[in-house]
Order: structure tokens, then sequence, then C-alpha cells
């Protein structure tokens, strides 16, 4: 069943999360079914705390392989195109702040985004503002502290 939102990914995206679901099927679910299959074999599991935890250990991996298996199959794949300067999805995007700070980030959709690997989402209030504008331009963002203008200074 399609989903109502549409799921964008680029294809990295889509690739780390197919290796995700292969690792948690081929190595981490083998692994739980063992340690169930050793704790049972061990006596009585009614009322074994490191039983019920492997179980539900066991339940939230299956859940989370299905959540893999519906984004890539409710996704939209998204091959980043040159865009000419001006920022897209998939877009590497460096700007500076007013202080002379620079970030790079690329923008993908919300089940990509990930701080550490400086990946933000489409729909952040930063991503949303970085899209459609040019490279020389500035952007304005709203955030708690107050706002924050952006120099849009490279885009790939």
């Amino acid at each position: 069943m399609a989903s109502e939102k549409l799921i964008m990914l680029t294809p990295e995206g889509k690739s780390e999360l197919l290796n995700e679901a292969e690792v948690l099927r081929t190595i981490k679910r083998p692994q739980i079914l063992e340690r169930i299959h050793d704790l049972s074999s061990a006596g009585d599991v009614s009322d074994e705390t490191d039983y019920d935890n492997a179980k539900d250990e066991l339940m939230h991996l299956d859940a989370r392989v299905r959540e893999i298996l519906n984004i890539i199959e409710d996704a939209k794949i998204i091959e980043h195109a040159d865009t000419d300067g001006v920022v897209a999805f998939g877009s590497t995007v460096t700007v500076s702040d007013g202080g002379g700070e620079e970030d790079t980030w690329t923008i993908v959709g919300p089940q990509e985004a990930n701080s550490r690997l400086r990946k933000i989402s489409n729909v952040s209030p930063v991503g949303s503002a970085l899209l459609g504008k040019r490279m020389g331009e500035s952007v304005t963002v709203k955030a708690p502290g107050g706002e924050i203008v952006f120099h849009i200074k490279n885009v790939q």
C-alpha cells in the first residue's frame, strides 16, 4: 500500500537502507535467534528477563526490517542532476553563517537525514530554506535562538 506522503530517497540512501536490512536479516537476526535458543535450552524461561529481552529485540529487529522494506517500496528514487548552481534534492551545499563559519550539508529526505554524516532533511527548516536557491544567495532560517542567515558558497 503506497503511503500518502511522498518518500524521496537518493540512490545512495536506498542502497544504505537495503544494506541495513540485509545486515539485520542475515547477521543480527540469526544471532538473536541463537541467543533465544540458548536461553530456552538452559531451562525454565517463564521468569527469564534475558529471554524476554531477546524476544523483544527480535520483535524490534523484524519491525525495522519491515519498515525499511516499506520505505523502499513506497519511495521515489531521485537521481541528482546538474542543477546549474541551484540547490535541489541531493545537492551538497556549502554555506557560511554571519560569523564566517562554514558548513557543508547534503539535502536528503527525512529517512536519510543524519547530522553526523552531514545529511539534512529537505523538510527541515534549513533544508527547505535552501531548496531552489542559487550559489551566492542568502537564506534566513528561524531557529529557537533567533534567526540565522546562511550565505550559499557552493552547490554541487
